[in-house]
């Protein structure tokens, strides 16, 4: 039972810190992606902009499309 329990402590605190890495790493992601465009996407948003919208979406998709294959394990080849 300790082993157990030592293993679901284990998991979730590898569980805290890659979600406290992926919330730095996509606040730097928005702040970069801010900082590289022209227009004040948050000022935007807050009119109701749906086209800033969808590409602010389209940003956050597509980073946790490259973060999801870097951390998804590799095919098992027969």
């Amino acid at each position: 039972m300790t082993v157990l329990l030592l293993d679901y402590l284990k998991t979730f605190g590898w569980g805290v810190v890659g979600a406290i890495t992926m919330a730095v790493s996509l606040w730097i992601l928005l702040r970069v992606f801010t900082w590289l465009t022209p227009v004040d996407e948050w000022e935007e948003l807050k009119k109701g902009n749906l086209g800033i919208a969808l590409i602010m979406a389209a940003v956050i998709v597509g980073f946790a499309i490259v973060v999801g294959s870097m951390v998804a394990p590799p095919p098992i080849s027969p």
